[in-house]
């Protein structure tokens, strides 16, 4: 399958269109999974849809998908596999902030090939493919023209991004090994969207990600200029499964970058501390 940028818009506006059905019913419930973590009908209905599409697309590649993983679903991955987060950013979601994203990427020998990201709520979507990275604005269900975006040298003050949700003591330790000018709160993959688009330097993220999480975002950055490590700084990598004593597609703690010299600083700095 030739992963173009114009079949993942394809596939993000059919879900968010699932996505914001459900969020107009303002009587919507949610109910918690094992692990703690909140669904709805959104998540279910989103991912129905990319599955489908997925399939008629692309024909029996694997999908790791998030719901389909919380039923004991898991395929048997290859080289080339889908990572799908339907509704990232579920508490966001929730919370009617808006804040929330349809997040879809390519994997290839562990490495984060192609991805979209969608917010179907903000009406903007962004997508790599081929080493290239776009944003497009969403009208009426509509991407308009898609226009490139690029990471940003890194300013001596930087601006760092965090999560909305799941923000920790740990992170603000660990930016004081930089000048930060400002630290923004964003939910979902949308952090990702913000470095890759120049609005942002920086986003560490300790504690508990699923790769579905981060795929989409991490594929969208690298091609944009950026890269996301391991606290290290190791390239993340992608397709981890039967690890000994860890869960299958858990992310460790990491750092994205929009200007890569960042992670040479904060390595040097870490051999400081």
């Amino acid at each position: 399958m030739p992963v173009t940028p114009k079949t993942l818009i394809e596939i993000g506006l059919a879900a968010g269109r699932e996505i914001m059905a459900v969020y107009a019913d303002v009587t919507f419930g949610h109910r918690h999974k094992g692990d703690g973590s909140p669904v709805t009908e959104a998540d279910h209905r989103a991912e129905a849809v990319i599955l489908q599409a997925l399939a008629a697309e692309a024909g029996d590649m694997p999908v790791v998908a998030e719901e389909e993983m919380s039923a004991g679903r898991m395929p048997a991955i290859e080289d080339r596999f889908f990572l799908v987060d339907p509704l990232d950013g579920t508490r966001e979601f929730i919370n009617r902030n808006g804040e929330f994203t349809v997040n879809i990427a390519l994997i290839e020998k562990g490495f984060p090939a192609a991805g979209m990201i969608f917010a179907p709520a903000l009406g903007q979507v962004f997508v790599a493919a081929g080493g290239m990275a776009w944003r497009a604005q969403v009208n009426h269900g509509v991407a308009e023209e898609l226009k490139p975006i690029r990471t940003r040298p890194a300013p001596a003050r930087i601006a760092a991004t965090g999560s909305r949700s799941n923000c920790t003591d740990e992170t603000f330790q660990w930016l004081k090994r930089f000048e930060v000018e400002e630290f923004t709160s964003r939910g979902s993959s949308l952090k990702f969207c913000q470095i890759a688009c120049g609005e942002a330097d920086i986003y560490p993220r300790f504690g508990r990600t699923m790769e579905w999480d981060t795929a989409a975002g991490d594929a969208i950055l690298r091609a944009a200029g950026g890269i996301t490590t391991t606290i290290g700084g190791i390239p993340l990598s992608y397709g981890n499964h039967n690890v000994s004593g860890g869960d299958d597609f858990a992310n460790p703690s990491f750092v994205a970058f929009g200007d890569p010299a960042l992670r040479d600083a904060a390595g040097e700095r870490i051999l400081r501390a």
